[in-house]
């Protein structure tokens, strides 16, 4: 198995240190910080693959890191959350994690957690490559898929990496209708086992995010009682 390096940002050390033996066991490298103003400056000395991002620590907390993340990165984030604290998990979803897992967890399903979106990385990483040139356009709105950049009236967006699958996967299929849960299986995977809910939270990120300076023929509309889907009006 290729190795993968990952960053765990905790600071309880026995979570920390399971996780790690877990980890390593399975072949990957792994670098592990219980601060989180040092965690934040590990990721930025190495290239990491994927971190696992506690959210209660000292120095710097978990959402803090997690948005400076993805201003640079769209390496895969998965957070562990207190258990029941539904607001934190959808908060943590909305600034950009790929997933969370509540505490206390059993291991295995966070390298379940793990592997699943390593495995979504690397997907992504091929479908783009053996798309070439190839972009999706819509007046001002071009998704580079090479790329993996979108640009909206000549300006490049900075959108976090599943926003932008979300996205992609719409224009892909303009004017059609996707439920919540189609969106989730397909943008999130199957092994998701959080709340519909973040679909539409997604959907207003982006909506806040493409706001284009004219008038244009599409949309990101909502079909009450069924979900969304990018709508094109046709000349």
């Amino acid at each position: 198995m290729e190795n993968k390096r990952i960053l765990i940002v905790e600071d309880d050390p026995n979570i920390s240190e399971i996780v790690s033996l877990y980890l390593k066991k399975e072949g990957y490298e792994v670098d592990k910080e219980a601060d989180g103003k040092k965690g934040y400056e590990q990721f930025l000395a190495k290239a990491y693959d994927l971190i696992i991002l506690d959210l209660m620590l000292p120095g710097m907390d978990g959402y803090e890191i997690c948005r400076r993340v993805r201003e640079t990165s769209n390496v895969p984030i998965v957070m562990l959350t207190a258990k029941g604290e539904q607001e934190e998990k959808i908060k943590g979803l909305d600034i950009g994690a790929d997933d969370y897992i509540p505490k206390p967890f059993d291991v295995r399903e966070l390298m379940a957690r793990v592997s699943a979106n390593l495995r979504r990385r690397k997907l992504d990483r091929e479908e783009n490559a053996g798309e070439g040139n190839s972009r999706l356009a819509y007046d001002t709105l071009i998704f580079n898929k090479e790329a993996f950049e979108v640009s909206l009236d000549g300006e490049v967006v900075e959108i976090p990496r599943r926003e932008a699958q979300l996205l992609q996967y719409l224009m892909e299929y303009p004017n059609r209708v996707f439920s919540r849960n189609e969106l989730i299986e397909n943008i999130w995977g199957w092994d998701f086992e959080g709340e519909d809910r973040v679909v539409d939270l997604y959907i207003k990120r982006l909506r806040q995010r493409l706001n284009p300076k004219e008038e244009v023929s599409w949309n990101i509309a909502t079909v009450w009682g069924i979900g969304y889907k990018f709508e094109v009006n046709k000349p």
